[in-house]
């Protein structure tokens, strides 16, 4: 792993997150422990409406939190409108030490790296239900208000978890946007990396 994300996993404290919200991460966890020991396929879908900024983040930090933790996952994103993965949060990602190249222009395909000699994740804005995403079987995670509100029925899914966060968006062009990217980031992050450190 980049040594520099290694630093990012060191600083995290899991005594950060209240009783509450570990009270919601519990049922995230309960799905993830109940496919590994029916040993069936681990499957993370996480939705929010433009898939651009939370649900991208927490696509990348579970799955690199299932290779910290060697738990075999597949995670992936989408949204109920298609836009693109928002620059700001690609550039969050860089501060924090991920390498990524970019292909493409109005809807970017990026290819996102953590560590040398595993394939880059390719991530892009696409609906929940793109063929890239897995059809049935997985659990629909609910990273937004607007997407968990406006969305009922979720197609295909097995369960489905809402574990909202406050978008990032707010701060956009205003001396705070890096550093409240950085603190939405970290905080999906340091979610994740404590969902996963409980699978048994």
């Amino acid at each position: 792993m980049y040594s520099k994300i290694s630093s990012v996993i060191e600083k995290m404290d899991f005594n950060s997150i209240s009783s509450d919200r570990k009270e919601i991460l519990q049922e995230l966890i309960d799905f993830i422990q109940k496919k590994r020991e029916s040993q069936s396929p681990i499957l993370l879908n996480f939705i929010c409406t433009h898939n651009s900024r939370r649900s991208q983040f927490s696509q990348l930090w579970a799955q690199v939190a299932s290779y910290y933790f060697k738990i075999p996952v597949s995670s992936y994103s989408g949204g109920v409108e298609v836009t693109a993965f928002n620059e700001r949060a690609v550039a969050s990602l860089e501060r924090f030490g991920f390498r990524i190249s970019k292909k493409g222009e109005d809807n970017p395909i990026y290819s996102v790296q953590w560590v040398e000699g595993e394939a880059p994740i390719q991530m892009f804005s696409k609906l929940y239900y793109d063929p890239k995403n897995p059809s049935s079987g997985f659990a629909a995670v609910m990273t937004c208000s607007h997407a968990d509100e406006n969305c009922p029925v979720v197609v295909g899914c097995e369960q489905r978890i809402p574990i909202r966060y406050k978008d990032p968006k707010y701060y956009d062009d205003s001396p705070l946007e890096a550093t409240f990217y950085d603190y939405r980031s970290f905080e999906i992050a340091t979610e994740m990396f404590f969902v996963f450190s409980k699978i048994g």
